[in-house]
């Protein structure tokens, strides 16, 4: 059976960790300042009379990292909606047929409103994630009257702009200590850890192990203070980590104390239909209170996950989910990989999952966890770690680590004939990447999703960031 992962302190390489702050510190108000160059760039293009100018008696709309404005309108009218973001979004009223394409950074389109009755809507960005991190607010529309912000004296074209980069509102001086706050406090300690190894419950008299698992929402802190109802199984996210070897044979027990029926899909495993999880096409679905065997024999090496498929559009992203490893994937020692001498004689100091997620209640967040709350991952110098990711969320991520050479060994957990090196590995929805790297640079290093807003905003770092000390 494959080694357990190796549990690591959120405490260790704090003293290294606090010598780091300064230095990212000073590289994310550089990044920062960038988009705000880039922001005046667009504005001034636009201001030209191009595509994005504002159409005569449209209310002006700002899609943010991650903000909506509230916004009253008199009926008839139209939404001119811009995103002043840096990644794709859009805008929905909810309850009506109004809505936008997803519009990229800079652009704009203009919402016409006409069918839409006087009342009060709620209006949001539909990609994925983007309404949970806050992209939601009040649409009035009045019997009449000009285009407010609700609840405002001001415009919403000065909200807009009170929110834009380009305008010069904002407090660059305030931003920076944000950001070097939020820094400070990593590695922040919360309650609840998520990939812990799970044993069996019992094994049968033919060698066929039983693992238990109970879907249920509990209280979890996924970043400092910030507790949310998580769906989960046995009460962490991500769930419990399970371990087999290859020819092994296994029963996932699942218990359903939720208060809605589910099921559970064993991604990865191979199985027979009867066990494949989709309700109601392969089973019935597991009422509340119900309890279902899921039979697996592991024929072979797998790096795996398993989630409901009934209503995983609620569980998954709230944290229905966890990981699966048989046997061990090969890491091609004594081979050499386009510059990385793979050592005969290997040793895997470290075997590590991480699961990103981006939606729900869990949000941007690295095995459950918003930085904060992330945890650190300590190791010495010239170790080799074997790492895994795991993309249970709705979109895709591209990882990053600095500084050192992410050599993928295997894919979906089948092995690499050709094995390749990589500074970013761009994770899909489902998708599980193997990766072997040797951290043989001493030193706090960062690791984190390349879209820079799942990491930061203008109240500082957060989400899909942690980092690996290398003492």
């Amino acid at each position: 059976m494959s080694e357990a992962p190796e549990v690591l302190s959120a405490k260790d390489g704090l003293p290294v960790i606090s010598m780091a702050v300064a230095a990212f510190a000073l590289l994310a108000a550089v990044v920062g300042v960038g988009f705000g160059m880039r922001a005046i760039d667009e504005s001034e293009a636009n201001a030209g009379g191009g595509a994005a100018a504002v159409a005569t008696g449209a209310a002006p709309v700002s899609l943010t990292e991650f903000a909506i404005p509230p916004t009253t309108i008199g009926a008839g009218g139209s939404l001119r909606v811009t995103n002043d973001g840096s990644v794709a979004h859009n805008l929905l009223v909810e309850g009506t047929e109004a809505a936008t394409a997803d519009l990229d950074a800079g652009g704009s389109e203009d919402l016409d409103l006409a069918e839409v009755e006087a009342g009060s809507y709620t209006m949001f960005c539909s990609i994925p994630g983007h309404r949970d991190s806050g992209m939601e607010a009040e649409l009035t529309v009045t019997e009449g009257g000009t285009a407010v912000a609700a609840g405002s004296e001001t415009s919403a074209a000065g909200d807009a702009a009170d929110m834009d980069h380009s305008s010069g509102e904002m407090d660059y001086e305030a931003m920076t200590e944000a950001m070097t706050a939020s820094m400070s406090e990593f590695p922040a300690e919360t309650e609840g850890v998520g990939n812990e190894v799970l044993e069996p419950s019992e094994v049968l008299a033919d060698g066929t192990q039983v693992f238990e698992l109970t879907a249920e929402v509990v209280d979890w802190e996924r970043a400092p203070g910030d507790v949310v109802q998580a769906w989960t199984y046995n009460g962490t996210v991500p769930g419990p980590s399970i371990h087999l070897d290859v020819g092994d044979q296994a029963i996932f027990r699942l218990t359903n104390d939720l208060d809605i029926a589910t099921d559970l899909h064993l991604h990865g495993l191979n199985v027979d239909n009867e066990f494949d999880g989709v309700a109601p096409i392969t089973q019935d679905p597991i009422e509340p209170g119900d309890t279902f065997d899921y039979e697996c024999t592991a024929d072979e090496v797998a790096v795996a996950m398993f989630h409901p498929h009934f209503h995983s559009q609620i569980g998954m992203p709230n944290g229905m989910f966890g990981t699966i490893f048989v046997g061990q994937v090969p890491t091609h020692a004594g081979e050499t990989i386009g510059d990385e001498v793979i050592p005969a004689d290997l040793e895997v100091s470290q075997e590590l999952p991480m699961v990103v997620n981006d939606s729900g209640v869990i949000g941007y967040s690295l095995n459950g966890k918003s930085f904060p709350a992330t945890a650190p991952i300590v190791a010495e110098t010239g170790d080799w770690v074997l790492f895994h990711y795991f993309n249970e969320g709705s979109q895709s991520h591209p990882m990053h680590l600095h500084q050192f050479d992410q050599i993928v060994v295997a894919k979906d957990g089948y092995p690499l004939d050709q094995p390749y090196v990589a500074d970013v590995i761009n994770v899909a929805p489902g998708e599980r990447y193997s990766v072997l790297v040797q951290l043989d640079k001493p030193g706090t290093w960062v690791w984190h999703c390349h879209i820079l807003p799942h990491v930061e905003d203008d109240e500082g770092m957060f989400g899909m960031v942690t980092a690996i000390v290398v003492e």
